[in-house]
């Protein structure tokens, strides 16, 4: 073999060599970019994953804020409707004890009919306060200005309790050093005051009975506070 041919094959051998070369260089290049490709879609779909997290976590924040919100303006409103019905409520017991007022004052101003009315009732407290205590000797207390009229049913009610009770008529000592407060006035609004009625108690105070219309009014109103609900709103007291 001459040195032409030698020099033939050389070429030959490194053509091939080459070739194979940039075969093996191509192969490496397309799987790298593939690689790349594929990595980058994982990076890619990874990074929307994160998105689509972060925006339904941000998402049920804001629907939790919106729940949240929405009781707390409910509850709001019905603190509102459940104040106005209080004030109608206590607006209501406020007219009553208006109106129960008229009933002790009237005798203040020596209208017959009314001073009437007012001294049966006082008995009939007297009376009402004897069949709960059944003591044999009580104190009584009275507002001032019904001392006289108080004084003046004192014998008829003892006698009216001693009937129901099949007992003698009980001592009854009224309290001429301590009275109960008088009536509401414009002069003293918030001050202590009673509408009529009286205080029994045992002598040495251990039971008590306080049958004034102010504490009656309290019981009665108590006691009809459901069915006044009910009949306000249709609903009945918590």
């Amino acid at each position: 073999m001459n040195d032409a041919d030698v020099s033939k094959q050389i070429q030959q051998m490194v053509r091939f060599i080459r070739q194979e070369a940039e075969e093996k260089a191509n192969e490496i290049s397309i799987s790298a970019e593939e690689e790349f490709n594929i990595e980058k879609l994982q990076l890619v779909e990874a990074e929307k994953k994160k998105i689509r997290q972060e925006y339904e976590r941000k998402e049920k924040q804001v629907e939790i804020r919106k729940k949240i919100e929405y009781s707390m303006q409910l509850n709001a409103s019905r603190i509102k409707v459940l104040q106005a019905q209080d004030d109608l409520v206590i607006s209501m017991k406020e007219a009553a004890a208006k109106e129960l007022l008229t009933v002790s004052h009237h005798h203040i101003f020596n209208i017959t009919h009314h001073d009437h009315v007012y001294k049966h009732l006082l008995k009939d407290l007297i009376v009402q306060s004897l069949l709960r205590l059944k003591e044999p000797a009580v104190l009584l207390r009275c507002r001032k200005e019904d001392h006289h009229l108080v004084e003046s049913v004192l014998e008829s009610a003892k006698e009216k309790y001693a009937a129901k009770e099949g007992v003698h008529p009980p001592n009854i000592v009224v309290d001429t050093n301590v009275y109960l407060p008088p009536p509401p006035s414009h002069h003293n609004v918030h001050g202590l005051h009673c509408s009529g009625g009286v205080v029994l108690a045992s002598i040495d105070g251990k039971i008590v009975c306080e049958n004034t219309l102010d504490a009656r009014l309290d019981v009665a109103f108590r006691k009809k506070l459901p069915e006044i609900r009910k009949r306000l709103y249709g609903q009945t007291a918590a």
